[in-house]
């Protein structure tokens, strides 16, 4: 079993400092700072390439920085089993046999190490975090049987049996139908009131900038991090996305964001 050091909960729960990151001499992430706090719901944005899966692979330990270093309340990420990754349904097998109780189980193997039989607390966990997501109903059906927005429920729920207390969210909306999202936002809310820590990568601007307590905008480095209005603006925005994205202002306040190369758009509000 992995050994979890102690929290100190007077230190943030996140602390990134001056990490860079190099693959054969290619610089993916360039001297990223920054802090979260218990209960935070960040997103980060940023064009395709901006080094946002880097950033979340440093954070779980899965990949060293090549320079500085980020710290889960002072310990390095390593050592911790509080960290949970959800990731893209794109990468997951989804013809696996394998039923949802089951994969919510998948997230007591850090808490129960290799070739242990899950206990009665175990399962209890995993009844929880399935009520807590709305799944109960669902634990003994095939987890390719679901639809998309119930398959994201079931891995949200998989990190909470792992009693995540960081949570790395990778696109959870993308491809999910309005009610499916407004699901999505009503376990993230639960998961506020749990002191849960959420780290969301998306690409929707319009969502990022209505439901999260601040924004990261990230291409390679931080080019800005606070509130909506603090980071949508015409000089960051063109930095990011090397004048990809344009902003208009309009007489309600209102803020259009459009992809000029591509015509789409994202309303997103001031």
């Amino acid at each position: 079993m992995q050994h979890r050091p102690a929290h100190d909960t007077s230190r943030p729960i996140l602390e990134m400092k001056n990490v860079s990151v190099r693959f054969n001499g290619t610089l993916a992430l360039e001297r990223v700072s920054f802090q979260l706090q218990r209960g935070e719901r960040v997103a980060i944005i940023g064009p395709n390439g901006a080094g946002k899966s880097t950033l979340f692979n440093v954070i779980a330990g899965v990949l060293p920085p090549s320079q500085g270093q980020a710290d889960i309340y002072g310990h390095g990420p390593g050592q911790h089993t509080c960290i949970a990754y959800v990731p893209q349904r794109s990468q997951v097998d989804w013809k696996f046999p394998v039923n949802v109780a089951d994969v919510v189980m998948m997230g007591r193997v850090s808490k129960l190490g290799l070739f242990r039989w899950p206990k009665r607390r175990d399962w209890s966990l995993v009844e929880e975090s399935l009520a807590l997501v709305g799944m109960s109903h669902l634990a003994k059906r095939q987890i390719g049987e679901l639809s998309g927005g119930q398959q994201q429920r079931v891995f949200i729920a998989r990190a909470l049996a792992q009693e995540a207390e960081l949570m790395l969210m990778d696109e959870p909306l993308t491809g999910l139908d309005v009610k499916s999202q407004e699901d999505i936002f009503g376990i993230l809310e639960k998961l506020r009131r749990l002191n849960v820590t959420v780290l969301v990568a998306t690409h929707d601007l319009n969502l990022a900038a209505e439901r999260f307590d601040r924004l990261m905008l990230l291409n390679q480095r931080i080019i800005g991090f606070g509130q909506a209005q603090q980071v949508f603006t015409p000089e960051l925005l063109n930095e990011a996305y090397s004048g990809s994205m344009r902003l208009i202002e309009t007489a309600n306040g209102m803020m259009v964001i459009s992809d000029t190369c591509c015509g789409g758009g994202d309303h997103v509000h001031a």
